[in-house]
């Protein structure tokens, strides 16, 4: 009953206190508890893991004091005991203007401005690229290779990277190494 009605309030986090207009995501994505040939023991303890997304660290902050919060005292509610083990483990990938601009430019250098999509809304997905940027200015882009056909995006069961974007990749790769170099007349 406990991680019950954890799991059914964790979902009032965002809706109750972030403003509609600031992206978060809270889930809770397993729970573990009991063992299921022992249908009539009351497990004594339930492990849960989750996902929290957010595009900044004040929200982040909020969250991890909200879930806190209702996970010790919904569990105190029942006479029970509950924890939060919070990792912040990705932060938000945020490209740099100038660099973003660049590469934008150079991508429509090379397939035509209206292949080049510069305003994607943002993914609340994870990205280790995030850490890079992070560190130096840089951006992430995304490469569309045709998903949309099939329905089958990036963590599908029955995803398939289309192979035939491999030279398009390459290619933007490297042009946007060609057009970062200094002239040749520059090098001395």
């Amino acid at each position: 009953m406990v991680a019950a009605h954890i799991v059914a309030s964790v979902q009032t986090i965002v809706s109750r206190n972030v403003s509609p207009l600031e992206p978060a995501v809270v889930s809770i994505c397993a729970i573990a508890a009991g063992n299921v040939n022992a249908m009539s023991v009351v497990p004594s303890e339930v492990k849960m893991v989750g996902t929290v997304r957010a595009f900044q660290h004040r929200i982040q902050d909020l969250i991890e004091a909200r879930l806190t919060e209702l996970v010790e005292n919904t569990a105190r509610a029942f006479g029970a005991e509950g924890e939060v083990k919070y990792e912040r483990k990705y932060p938000p990938t945020i490209n740099h203007t100038p660099q973003y601009e660049f590469a934008a430019d150079v991508a429509e250098a090379l397939v035509g401005k209206e292949r080049v999509e510069r305003n994607l809304p943002p993914s609340m997905g994870s990205e280790d690229f995030a850490f890079m940027l992070q560190a130096k200015p840089g951006c992430y882009l995304r490469l569309g290779q045709g998903g949309a056909e099939s329905g089958c995006f990036l963590h599908n069961s029955r995803y398939d990277f289309n192979d035939a974007v491999i030279p398009l990749g390459a290619g933007l790769l490297a042009a946007l190494a060609e057009q970062r170099m200094p002239p040749a007349d520059a090098v001395a």
